[in-house]
C-alpha cells in the first residue's frame, strides 16, 4: 500500500526557528562575496529570541523565546562573530531542570497550578540592545536590563542602573540624543490603572532622573519618540483585562483587549522636566514601533509612525512562533504633526501605502529631522499573510520614494542597522543579517547606504543559523 507523505505547508523561514540556536564562540567571519568597506569599524549587536522550545513543550509566543545576542565585530584584521545566550537567572534554571518552569507573555507557567502564580513570568532579555561605553544591555520591557560583556558576550547579571527598583522595569526601546548622550527611557508598572516611569540616564547609563504618570487601565506601550525637546508617547486603545492574568487562568498575551472606542492617547512630555506638556485623544490605532521625531520650522512635532489598523498582528506574532502563520496585519508608514502645547492632531496621513516594519534612523538623526528612513518590506507579490519580510528598504520623505533591497527567494533580513563610516561622515552602511532558507544558514550582509538596490559591497557568513531577531546597534569603534 502506498504512503502519500503530505507536504508542508510551512515556508522557508520558519526552518530558522524550528531548533533552538546554537551558540558560538569569537570566530573568524568567511567573506563570501566583496570586502569590508575600510570605513566600518565597530560592533553590530543584535538580539532576538532563540530558543522557543525546552523539553519537549513549544513556547506559546514569538516574544517568549530565550533572548540570545550576536556581536560582529569590524576590526582592521577583519570580522568576528560571537552569538551566546543570555544568561537571565529563569534560563539557567531552566537550563538546569531540563524544561519549561516559567509562563510569560503568551503562556501561563507549565505544572501544577501553583506554578502560574510562583513562576508567572520570566526575564527573556530578547528584544534589543543598548550598548555603553563599559557594557552591553539586553533589554526586555518587563524587567531589568541584563549587562553583558561588549567584546565576549559574557553575562554579567541584573543591572539597576543606580536607579531601578524591582517594580520599575526598564524597556526595549531607548533612546540617545547624540549631541548630549542623555539617553531616555521607560518602563510600565501594572496595577489596576498602569505607572508610566520615565527615566534620564547620562551616557554611561547611570539614571539621574525619573519621573511618573498614571494611565488609565493597563495598555501595551512598546515604543516611544524622542522629538528635540519633547518625549512622544502613543496610549493605542489595548487594554490587559487583569483578573484572568491575576489568578492564571491566562497569560498576559491572550488578555490583552483592542478596545476602539478608548481611542489613541497622546502624551506630550518635556525632556528636560519629564514633565506631562499635554495630553490629548486621537483615533484608534495600533503602533509597535515609531521610526523618528522631530519638531519642525513652525513649533509642530512631526512623528513618523509604523501604524496597524487594529491589533491583529498580536496573533500574527503568537503564529511565527508556530513557524505557519494566516493571519493578515498589514502595517504602514504615517506622518503626525502635533501642537505640543494643546497634544491636538493637527494633521495625521499615510506616506507610504506598503506593509511595512522595524524603521530607522541614522543615530545622528534620532529626535531631529531626517530625510531617510530605513525598513523592512515584503518581497513584491508574495501572500503577507504567510511569509515574513524578504527585503530591505530605504523611504526618501523629499521624493517619496522607496528603494528596495530584494534579498531573493527564501531569504530573510533582520532590521536595517545604519553604521556611519569612521573616516567619511557623508558615508553610511546598511548591514542586516540574512537567514537563507535555501541552505539553512545565516550571513551578514553589508549595503551601501545610499545604493541600497545594488548588491551588497560584502558577505560574510555566520557559523550557526541565527533565528529571525528583534532589534539592534551599531556601536562605533
Amino acid at each position: 500500500m502506498q504512503t502519500i507523505e503530505k507536504k508542508s505547508s510551512k515556508k522557508a523561514w520558519a526552518e530558522a526557528l524550528a531548533q533552538p540556536a546554537q551558540e558560538f564562540p569569537s570566530t573568524q567571519l568567511q567573506i563570501l562575496s566583496g570586502k569590508i568597506p575600510e570605513g566600518l569599524r565597530g560592533t553590530l549587536y543584535r538580539n532576538g529570541p532563540a530558543r522557543l522550545e525546552r523539553g519537549g513543550i513549544r513556547m506559546g509566543h514569538w516574544f517568549d523565546g530565550d533572548g540570545a545576542i550576536l556581536a560582529v565585530h569590524f576590526t582592521d584584521a577583519g570580522a568576528t562573530g560571537v552569538y551566546r545566550y543570555v544568561q537571565t537567572d529563569g534560563y539557567k534554571e531552566e537550563a538546569a531542570a531540563g524544561q519549561l518552569l516559567y509562563g510569560n507573555y503568551g503562556m501561563t507557567a507549565p505544572g501544577p497550578i501553583w506554578n502560574k502564580w510562583l513562576k508567572p513570568i520570566k526575564n527573556v532579555a530578547n528584544t534589543s540592545v543598548l550598548a555603553l561605553p563599559d557594557k552591553l544591555l539586553a533589554l526586555w520591557e518587563g524587567g531589568k536590563p541584563y549587562a553583558l560583556d561588549l567584546q565576549t558576550l559574557e553575562t554579567w547579571g541584573e543591572d539597576d542602573l543606580s536607579g531601578l527598583t524591582n517594580l520599575l522595569p526598564y524597556s526595549a526601546h531607548s533612546k540617545r540624543d547624540q549631541e548630549t548622550g542623555e539617553i531616555f527611557n521607560f518602563g510600565m508598572t501594572p496595577g489596576l490603572n498602569a505607572t508610566l516611569n520615565i527615566y534620564k540616564s547620562d551616557s554611561t547609563g547611570r539614571i539621574l532622573q525619573k519621573a511618573a504618570h498614571e494611565l488609565e487601565g493597563v495598555p501595551v506601550v512598546h515604543d516611544f519618540v524622542f522629538a528635540g525637546q519633547y518625549l512622544v508617547f502613543c496610549i493605542p486603545p489595548v487594554r490587559l483585562n487583569l483578573f484572568p492574568t491575576l489568578i492564571g487562568l491566562s497569560d498576559f498575551g491572550h488578555s490583552l483587549e483592542w478596545q476602539p472606542s478608548k481611542g489613541t492617547q497622546i502624551l506630550v512630555v518635556d525632556r528636560h522636566t519629564l514633565e506631562v506638556v499635554s495630553r490629548t485623544e486621537a483615533e484608534p490605532w495600533y503602533q509597535w514601533h515609531f521610526a523618528n521625531g522631530y519638531v519642525d520650522v513652525s513649533g509642530s512635532v512631526v512623528v513618523d509612525i509604523i501604524r496597524y489598523p487594529d491589533f491583529q498582528t498580536n496573533q500574527y506574532l503568537r503564529e511565527v512562533a508556530t513557524g505557519e502563520t494566516h493571519t493578515a496585519a498589514v502595517s504602514t508608514l504615517w506622518r503626525m504633526h502635533l501642537d505640543p502645547s494643546t497634544g491636538k492632531v493637527k494633521a495625521i496621513e499615510e506616506i507610504m501605502d506598503r506593509h511595512c516594519e522595524f524603521p530607522i534612523v541614522p543615530l545622528q538623526d534620532q529626535g531631529q529631522s531626517c530625510r531617510q528612513t530605513y525598513l523592512t518590506v515584503h518581497r513584491q507579490g508574495v501572500d503577507t499573510r504567510k511569509e515574513i519580510f524578504g527585503a530591505i528598504a530605504r523611504f526618501d520623505h523629499k521624493s517619496e520614494t522607496l528603494t528596495i533591497a530584494d534579498c531573493g527567494e527564501n531569504r530573510y533580513p533582520s532590521e536595517p542597522i545604519y553604521a556611519s563610516d569612521s573616516q567619511n561622515p557623508q558615508q553610511g552602511w546598511i548591514i542586516t543579517v540574512v537567514y537563507d532558507g535555501n541552505s539553512d544558514s545565516s550571513e551578514v550582509w553589508v549595503f551601501d547606504a545610499d545604493t541600497l538596490d545594488e548588491e551588497p559591497v560584502c558577505k560574510l557568513a555566520l557559523p550557526s543559523v541565527i533565528p529571525h531577531s528583534f532589534h539592534g546597534t551599531w556601536k562605533p569603534a
